[in-house]
Order: C-alpha cells, then structure tokens, then sequence
C-alpha cells in the first residue's frame, strides 16, 4: 500500500492571506514561501494542551499553526529554513508526541489512537476505579458499617483506594507530570492535585493519628467520576469521527483492471490493490461491485447508487459515455470503465479533504475559548490556594475544614468542556453533512450562514431539470397531433440535439413510435431534414418554411419554451414546444428556504416569460425574477443586491458562475458542476437539488447555534460553579460527578446533530 507524508509547499506569486490556503480539490495548501504538513498530536488531553502546542509552534519565526482537540491533528505552514523535524521536536519539548500524517491512496480509515491511553484500557480503569469507590464510598459514609468497622475501616478505605489513585488515576498523574515537568498546567493539574492532596491529607491522618477526618472516598469517587466522564467522551468522540472515517472506507479496495495481451491482442482481466490503477486504465465493474475511482464508461449500461457520495437515494441510469464516480455501486449490468483520476484527486479523496479540512479548522469564537483555556489552568490554581488560605482564617487553622473547598475549586474548574464545545459540534456537523452531501469547507462558514437573508438561484439545473420535455404539440387545420408529433420525432430520430431527445422522448411516452427515415441532413443553426414515404419532412425554425399558418405564428410569439415548427411541401403543419420543467422537489424547498427567513431570487439568461412561468410553479415572487441576465453579468448582480444591504447566497455550478460566487457573502457550488465553481464556493453541494441548498444553510445554522449553546453551558457552568464550590457550597465528590457530567452533556448536545435529517419537518 502506497503512502506519503502530507507535506506541501507553494511558489504561487502573492502572500495568500494569513492563514493557509484551503482548496477545494486537494485539502491544506501552504501561502506563498510557506511549507504545509499535517501532524498527529499524541498525549493531549484538553483545551489547555491544544493551546499550549499551538502557542509553542506559533512562537517559531514564520510558523503559522492550528491545533485541533477533537481531531487531534495540528495543520501547520512553516518557512524553508525550518523542517518537519523542526516542528516535529517543538512539539515533543513541549511535552506531546507529533507525527507527520500520511496520506493514503487507498482510502483507509485513519488509526485514531491519539488518547493518553487506549479507550479498552480506560474502560478497564473504569470499572475497577467503580468498584472500588462505590466501596470505600459505603465504608465511609454509611453510618452502621463505619461504626462497626472502626479504625480497621478506615485502613480499608486506604487499601481499596490505592489502586484507584495511583493505577486507575495514572493517565491523570502522569499528564500533570509531564506538564508539570515543562512548566505548565493543564486540567489533568487540577485533577492530580485535588485528588493528591485529599488522599495525602488522609494517609498522614491515618498513619500519625492527627486528625480523625479522612478523604479517601473523595480521590477515590473523585477518579471513577473523571474516567466514566472519560470514557463516554471518548466514546461520543469515536462517534463523531465517524463520518470522516465512513467516508474514507467507502472506496473499493482492489480492481480488475484490463490488460492488454501483446502477444494475442487480446484482452485480460487481473485483480490489482486500487492503488495500482492508473488514469487510462480500464477497468471492470461487475453488479454490485463499487467503481473503482472516477472514470468515464466505455462499454455497458447498467444503475449506479451514488447515495453514498451525493445522498441521493434514487439509483441513475448509465450508459456508454456517461462518467461515474469512484465508491459508488453499480446495478444490474458490467461497466468497462477508462479511469480518468485517481488517488487523492478523485471526488472521494476531494470530499474526505473538505470534511477533513473542516473538522480541523477553528472558528473566530473556538479561538477565544483556546486563550481563555490556556490561562484558565493557572487562575484556578491560585484560586484554589486563596481558598484554602481564607478558610483556614475564617476557620480558626482547621486544616481540614479548609481542605475541603479548596479541593472541590480544584475539582470542578476543569475546562473539559471548554475545550469540546466547538470541535465536538464541528465534526458531527460536517460529518452529517457529508452524509447528505454537503461539504462545508471550514468553521468560519457557519457564521455567514446565520447573517444570509439572501438566496440567488439559478434557474437552469438548480430549480428546474435542465433537461427539456416535451410540454404542447399545437397542429395547424385538421392534422391531428400525434401524427404531426410522430413525424416530427421520425426526423429527430437521426438528431442528437437536446430538442430532438425530448421530442422523441416525448412522442414514446405518448405511445406515438417513430417510423423509418432515409436521407437525414442536418441544417446548421436551423434544424433537420428527412423523408418519410418518399415525403421530405423539415422540423425546425421558421425560416425552413415558404408558410407558417397564423396559430403556429401565435405558438412562436408565447415563448413558452423552445418551439420548433414541423411540416412538408414548404408548409409549416404544427408547433412543438419543449421546455426545461422545475424539479419535483424544487417548489417545497423554495418554501423551506423562506421559512428560513430567506428571500428567493430566480436568476436566468432564459426569456421573461419562461422565467417568470418557472418562478410562479415554485412559488418565486415575479419582482425577484431577474430574466435575460448573460453570463458575464451575475457577478454584478449579487453586487447590486449587496449594495441594497443584502446578504446574499449565490448557487451556481458553472465556469461562469465562479466570480458570482466569490463575490457572494455565501457561494454554493452545485457538485456536478465544474471545479472552478467549486473552488470559489463556500459549501459544494454534492446533489443538483434546491433542497440540499435549505438542508445546508439548516445545517450550517444548526451546527453553529450547538457551539453556541455549548459555549454558553462551559462558560455559565465554570463561572457558577467556582464560586459555590470556594464558598464550601459543592462537595469534591459532587464537584466531580458535575465535572464530568458536564463534559458529557457537551458532547451528547453535539452528537444531536447526528439526527439532523435531510427533510427536517
């Protein structure tokens, strides 16, 4: 299996803004001058310590750094005069284990093992750490058992409580160590210190006899508190990489691939890792098998699920000619694919990318919950000491008595859930959103979702098909229709033109069959010819005919679509329209995109009238219809809307899209559409549907209203509950069952957005 180092770096002219360079096709790429590698972080195991590594790499000359808790990756851009080892060891000094990432082409799942220890082996602490505090717990605080033990109760508590502090505490200890040993603090401190001095103050007590006040249930409850907490986090953490990690098991892992045979001519199938395919390569796809990588069929009809990629759920139609996208699964037929990419520029490794991209960047308000963390640490530290120093003045020198609060200060200030408010969200978000499709390519996106009140459509492929149909056959006299549709669809039947596929479509789905032509000719720019029974029969424009009867004249001037005349003998003899028709689905999402609050435009080159024809059937306001808009001219457009304070959401999907959607405060680029659409968007939408345009913006809003209702529990619980515990209102042992259930009320608010459905009501 072939891998390699995810280090990059740019010569592209200009400086490229302060951060990195986020494309659409390829993941990070590093500013200009700048190197870019990704690392794996080992050993962090809260806000504090992702603060710190990204302090340290950010003090280097030219270093630009963001570390991420929840991915436990940094995405750092380094200048030429430093190397990955370099920032490899300025990560390892500050006391964390960094790896460069490596990038597979075969699509594994990465290896997330990043924790302090294993979650078996916490989950093995856990439990023993339950036990034996649910015990000590009894023995100390059930009145009948600790007056029928006596003093051998309390040398109990001390043998039951040693391994919960030292083996079940251990990943706690030796954080704090390990921070300590560099100089800083983290919440693993505040853990190891509060559990150290109960279980040290009741140790001295009960080997000297000084006191008859023992805390061994607290460092022990205290633990098994912290490790349920743990434990679960860890759990809800797994569950929200695991979109990331679906996504990137989806791709086939072997091919049969297509060889050659020099010698016979012939061709020979041989199974091959997906990795050894080639762009070029042809390639088998049985029923039922995934596609390999993206490619275009050569040979074979069959259906392709592409629910995976696109949230689709309705299986396509391919043929011959027709492109199909790597980790999709094929139907009834064989497909000979030709490979067009592979490895990491497939749709596959561009999705995983963006989802990647996402999940490992931060927005403006995760960036002040860093800074408050990384101070956080020390103020309660100190905290905690005045605590203890004003108890024991108020107390009269109770030592004990003074203890107490200052350990519950120490308890219950850990900023776990700090540091997962934002990153938890951010990546169930993203990964439920990758799951129908829509790829939102950073944290910073969301807060334009929240200020859009604006929504730019485009007609053609957004709200309508973009394929056109056949909608009246007007005859002239007393021809009647179908035998002017079925001669029609006879000439067409030579024609590869869009209007002759709905014309012909059209006349089968009547139940009207074509007959046979002879001498087809196509006439540039005005239509076809052909004859039928010996009769010339032309289908096309006006200008094809000597006469055009006053009703077929009428048809012409309706423009109610594209209208081509059929008839013989220099005679004009019925009208057939065809027009592009909006999407099932596209009136019920334009009412989901108001019920957003959101204010649809219809943006169209088309006529005024089919403009406003397609605006009335989805339920458009006509004063929002902008018709006869050429190409060039949607990017002035969104900015006459913007100067009328607007803030606007463009959807497009064509080249000539792109500068509209840079210039939108919100571009979203259709994914059939091209790359540089894609690249100048803010979110690329897997499916060509209005609907998946209200399930992102839904999404979006929905993800970042969780960060915020995260951010104001972290910061609410901290700021209330510091203060009941340093006036002895919160004992250890409560400061330790809230810590931790806080932590995990953060997340499972997170893990809710897993439920976001793609039809919400």
């Amino acid at each position: 299996m072939s891998s390699s180092t995810s280090t990059r770096t740019s010569s592209s002219p200009g400086t490229g803004g302060t951060g990195p360079d986020r494309s659409a096709t390829g993941g990070p790429t590093a500013p200009a001058g700048l190197q870019h590698v990704d690392l794996d972080i080992t050993g962090m195991t809260c806000a504090s310590c992702s603060a710190r590594v990204e302090r340290k790499l950010n003090k280097l000359d030219g270093v630009q750094a963001s570390v991420n808790l929840a991915t436990e990756k940094a995405s750092v851009d380094f200048p030429a005069d430093l190397s990955v080892a370099d920032i490899v060891a300025t990560v390892e000094k500050t006391g964390y284990g960094a790896t460069p990432v490596k990038q597979e082409r075969g699509g594994r799942p990465p290896a997330m093992t990043h924790d302090v220890v294993d979650r078996e082996s916490l989950r093995l602490r856990m439990i023993v750490a339950g036990v034996l505090a649910f015990v000590v717990f009894l023995l100390h605080m059930v009145p009948p058992v600790r007056d029928a033990l006596g003093t051998a109760g309390h040398w109990l508590q001390f043998l039951l409580t040693l391994p919960v502090y030292f083996w079940a505490g251990w990943p706690f200890h030796r954080a704090a160590a390990i921070n300590a040993r560099h100089g800083s603090s983290t919440m693993d401190t505040l853990v190891s210190v509060g559990t150290t001095a109960a279980m040290g103050w009741s140790v001295v007590a009960l080997l000297t006899g000084f006191s008859h006040d023992m805390y061994f249930e607290v460092a022990a409850v205290v633990i098994a508190f912290l490790l349920i907490g743990r434990y679960i986090e860890a759990r809800a953490k797994a569950q929200g990489r695991s979109a990331l990690t679906s996504l990137m098991q989806l791709g086939a892992k072997d091919v049969a691939i297509l060889r050659h045979e020099t010698g016979s001519g012939a061709w020979s199938e041989h199974r091959v890792p997906v990795e050894e395919l080639a762009v070029g390569d042809r390639f088998v796809v049985r029923p039922g098998e995934k596609v390999a990588t993206d490619g275009r069929i050569v040979d074979g009809t069959s259906t392709i699920d592409a629910s995976m990629v696109t949230g689709e759920s309705m299986p396509v139609e391919v043929t011959a000619g027709d492109e199909v996208v790597g980790a999709t699964v094929n139907g009834h037929g064989r497909l000979i694919v030709r490979a067009t990419r592979v490895g990491g520029e497939t749709t596959l490794a561009r999705i995983t990318a963006l989802v990647e991209q996402a999940q490992t960047g931060k927005a403006p308000i995760q960036r002040l919950a860093d800074r408050i963390s990384a101070v956080f640490v020390p103020i309660v530290l100190v905290v905690a000491l005045l605590t203890f120093v004003v108890w024991l003045f108020v107390s009269g020198g109770d030592v004990a008595r003074s203890l107490m609060p200052a350990v519950a200060v120490l308890i219950i200030a850990c900023p776990c859930a700090l540091g997962l408010a934002t990153p938890t969200a951010l990546l169930t978000g993203t990964g439920r959103g990758a799951e129908l499709g829509i790829l939102i390519k950073g944290p910073q996106i969301l807060e334009s979702t929240r200020l859009v009140d604006t929504v730019v459509l485009d007609k053609t492929g957004t709200i309508t098909t973009g394929e056109p149909v056949l909608t009246e056959v007007v005859p002239a006299g007393n021809l009647p229709a179908d035998a002017a549709l079925k001669a029609a669809a006879s000439v067409e039947t030579g024609s590869e033109h869009p209007v002759a596929r709905a014309i012909i479509t059209g006349a089968r789905e009547r139940g009207v069959r074509p007959s046979p032509i002879t001498d087809f000719v196509t006439l540039p720019g005005q239509g076809a010819r052909a004859r039928i029974k010996g009769t010339a029969v032309s289908v096309g424009k006006p200008e094809l005919f000597q006469e055009v009867p006053e009703v077929l004249s009428e048809v012409l001037a309706a423009g109610t679509g594209t209208t081509v005349l059929v008839g013989w003998d220099g005679v004009a003899r019925a009208a057939i329209t065809v027009a592009d028709t909006p999407r099932p689905s596209s009136a019920a999402a334009v009412a989901r995109l108001k019920e957003l609050g959101l204010t649809p435009y219809l943006l169209t080159g088309d006529n005024e009238h089919t403009a406003r024809r397609v605006a009335a059937e989805v339920g458009i306001d006509p004063r929002n219809v902008d018709a006869g808009v050429l190409p060039q001219d949607k990017f002035e457009h969104v900015k006459a809307l913007q100067e009328q304070g607007r803030v606007v959401a463009m959807v497009g999907d064509g080249v000539n899209d792109a500068a509209a959607l840079a210039q939108a405060d919100l571009g979203m680029a259709m994914g059939s559409g091209t790359d540089v659409a894609a690249e100048s968007a803010d979110i690329v939408l897997m499916r060509s549907d209005v609907d998946t345009v209200a399930d992102a913006i839904g999404l979006s809003r929905k993800t970042l209203r969780v960060i915020q209702e995260n951010l104001v529990w972290a910061f609410g619980y901290n700021t209330l509950a510091i203060p009941l515990a340093a006036f002895g209102l919160l004992t250890p042992l409560i400061a330790g069952a809230a810590m931790a259930l806080s932590s995990v009320l953060v997340v499972l608010n997170s893990l809710r957005l897993k439920g976001y459905a793609q039809r919400v009501n």
